[in-house]
C-alpha cells in the first residue's frame, strides 16, 4: 500500500548527455506563477491511497508486490545534471542490473540542477532524468530537494511550491515516483518514508508563511504523519528517506551547523526534527545533499539510526572528511552510488565508486546489518 500524504498532487533512448542549451534557463520567481502555484496548492485537497493497478498508476512501471520477502535497491542522490557523469554513474548502475535486476531506486533530491524545473513538461526532465536513466526501467522513489525549490539563487530553497512541478511529473512518468512531497511505500519486507525537510533547511527560510515556517502547518501536518506511519509499520526494515542530512562528514556539514552558518540558515529546525520524530524509530536514515558517500557509525542523537549519505550520482567534493563522526566508510571523491540487497534478516549495503578515468564501478565498500 502506499500512503499519499501530504500535497496535491517516458520515453526512454539511447543514452547520451544531453546538449545544455536544450535545458530550461533558471528565471527566478515570477509573480504571477508565484501566486497560481500558491492558489493551487491551497486549494487542493490531501491525496488519499493509490495502489498499484488503480488508473492513476496503470501505466507506471509497477512497484514491487506488498508483500515482498526480498528487495534490491539502487540508492542514488543529487543526480539531475544530465551530463557525462551522471551518465557514468547509470551506465554502471545499468551493469549490476543487467546482472541481477533492481526492483525499485531512491532519488535523493536535487533531481533536477541548478534551479529546478519551470513546470512539469519541462524539458529538463527527459535531459536530466529520462535519458540518463534510460534502461533502468523500474520505480524510482523520488525526494525533494533545495534545488528542486530553487528562488532566487540555485539551491536556495527558497520558493517551496517549486517542487509541485516534480509531484506533478508523477504523472507523466513511467519512472518518476513522486506522488506527494512526501509519502510512503510499503514493500513486505521494507517500508520506506519519504519525507520533505526543505522548510526546515532552505537558505531563504520560509519565516513569513504560516504553512511553510518550521512549526508551521505543512510540517505539523507531516510530524504527525510520519510519528502515525512509523508507528503503525510492521516491516522488519523502516527507511526514512530525506534529501538532507543529520549528521554528515562532508563540507556542508550536519545539521545545526550546515555550512558553517548561524542560525536561522543552519538546519537546526531540520536536526530538532529528526530527533525528535526519526531517530530510534526507522533503522536507516538515507540523504543526499552532500556530493559524498557515508556510511556513518553510531550517532548519539539518533538512537540507533543509521546515517547513510549517498549523494554524488553526479557530483563529488573532492574534500577531505571532517571526521565528525565516526564512519565504516566514507568516500568525498569519486562519483558512485550504493545498493541494498533486503529480506527480513539482514540489510546487505554495498557502496561503488565510479572513477572519471575509467568506465564501470568498483565495489568499494560492503557491510551487512542484521536485526
Amino acid at each position: 500500500m502506499i500512503d499519499n500524504s501530504s500535497q496535491p498532487d517516458s520515453p526512454t533512448g539511447t543514452p547520451s548527455p544531453a546538449n545544455p542549451t536544450s535545458d530550461t534557463p533558471h528565471r527566478g520567481v515570477r509573480r504571477r506563477s508565484f501566486l497560481a502555484g500558491a492558489a493551487a496548492a491551497a486549494g487542493a485537497a490531501a491525496v488519499g491511497v493509490v495502489r498499484p493497478g488503480s488508473a492513476a498508476a496503470a501505466k507506471r512501471h509497477p512497484l514491487p508486490a506488498a508483500d515482498s520477502s526480498r528487495l534490491r535497491v539502487l540508492v542514488t542522490g543529487d543526480a539531475g545534471t544530465g551530463e557525462k557523469p551522471q551518465y557514468a554513474v547509470t551506465a554502471a548502475a545499468r551493469r549490476l542490473h543487467a546482472a541481477d535486476p533492481f526492483d525499485i531506486a531512491v532519488g535523493l533530491g536535487d533531481n533536477i540542477y541548478e534551479a529546478g524545473p519551470q513546470g512539469p513538461d519541462d524539458v529538463q526532465f527527459r535531459t536530466k532524468f529520462e535519458k540518463p536513466n534510460a534502461g533502468l526501467d523500474f520505480p524510482w522513489l523520488m525526494a525533494l530537494g533545495n534545488h528542486d525549490n530553487t528562488a532566487i539563487f540555485p539551491g536556495d530553497g527558497g520558493w517551496l511550491l517549486r517542487g509541485d512541478a516534480e509531484v506533478a511529473y508523477h504523472r507523466r512518468s513511467r519512472r518518476w515516483y513522486m506522488p506527494a512531497r512526501y509519502y510512503s511505500v510499503s514493500l513486505g519486507v521494507a517500508d520506506f518514508f519519504v519525507i520533505d525537510v526543505n522548510p526546515l533547511a532552505a537558505y531563504i527560510p520560509p519565516f513569513l508563511s504560516p504553512e511553510w515556517e518550521p512549526g508551521g502547518h505543512y510540517m505539523t501536518r507531516q510530524a504527525r504523519w510520519l510519528d502515525r506511519g512509523l508507528a503503525a509499520s510492521t516491516a522488519p526494515w523502516k527507511f526514512v528517506c530525506t534529501h538532507h542530512p543529520y549528521a554528515n562528514n562532508g563540507p556542508h556539514g550536519p545539521a545545526g551547523d550546515f555550512d558553517g552558518l548561524p542560525d536561522p540558515l543552519s538546519g537546526k529546525p531540520l536536526k530538532d526534527f529528526i530527533e525528535r520524530h526519526v531517530a530510534g524509530r526507522a533503522q536507516f536514515l538515507l540523504s543526499g545533499h552532500d556530493h559524498s558517500q557515508q556510511v556513518l557509525g553510531t550517532v548519539a542523537g539518533l538512537k540507533g539510526t543509521r546515517q547513510i549519505v549517498s549523494g554524488a550520482a553526479a557530483k563529488t567534493v573532492n574534500k577531505p572528511s571532517s571526521k565528525r563522526f565516526p564512519a565504516k566508510y566514507e568516500n568525498l571523491r569519486d562519483r558512485g552510488f550504493m545498493t541494498l540487497d533486503i529480506d527480513a534478516s539482514s540489510v546487505r549495503l554495498e557502496a561503488h565508486e565510479v572513477a572519471a578515468d575509467r568506465t564501470g564501478s568498483t565495489a568499494a565498500f560492503t557491510t551487512v546489518f542484521r536485526r
